[in-house]
């Protein structure tokens, strides 16, 4: 069983005034497919995303999905945290993401990143439980495919 880390970075959320919604349904989802998935809410922030990222690399995480603060707002810096951790960008996963939600406005304010960090995957999703559910299959859909290639395993072309 792979090993996933979600992780919401909501300021309410963390402090106890909102009830995360975008997270749970990010764990449901991968559970729902056999993924081991572990929630933590964090603060936003740069350095309180980085932490939470490496500490779930650390802890065995391949694949970190993070939920919320990848828009413009002032303390939107997931984007920040997360380059302050991947070695590589993979913006072909996040351009995909962003094309899926285009018709919502919020969408296209959306600053999310993709990456490598050693041999595990790191997506940024927006806080919605919408654009959550909306992004996960196809998070799932090429997650293996990654997780093997960052493992250094042969692949083909098709």
């Amino acid at each position: 069983m792979i090993r996933a880390a979600v992780i919401t970075v909501s300021d309410r959320s963390f402090a106890g005034q909102r009830e995360d919604l975008a997270g749970p349904a990010a764990v449901q989802a991968l559970a729902d497919q056999g993924w081991q998935a572990d929630l933590r809410v964090v603060p936003d922030g740069s350095a309180s995303v980085s932490g939470a990222i490496r500490a779930a690399i650390a802890s065995g995480a391949r694949l970190v999905v993070t939920t919320g603060g990848t828009g413009i707002a002032p303390r939107d810096e997931t984007p920040e945290g997360t380059r302050e951790v991947i070695d590589r960008e993979i913006p072909g996963i996040s351009d995909a993401l962003r094309a899926l939600g285009s018709e919502a406005p919020g969408a296209l304010l959306s600053r999310g990143v993709a990456g490598a960090s050693g041999d595990a995957l790191v997506v940024n999703l927006p806080g919605s439980p919408r654009a959550v559910t909306e992004s996960m299959p196809l998070i799932l859909r090429v997650a293996p495919h990654a997780l093997a290639q960052l493992s250094g395993e042969v692949h083909a072309c098709r």
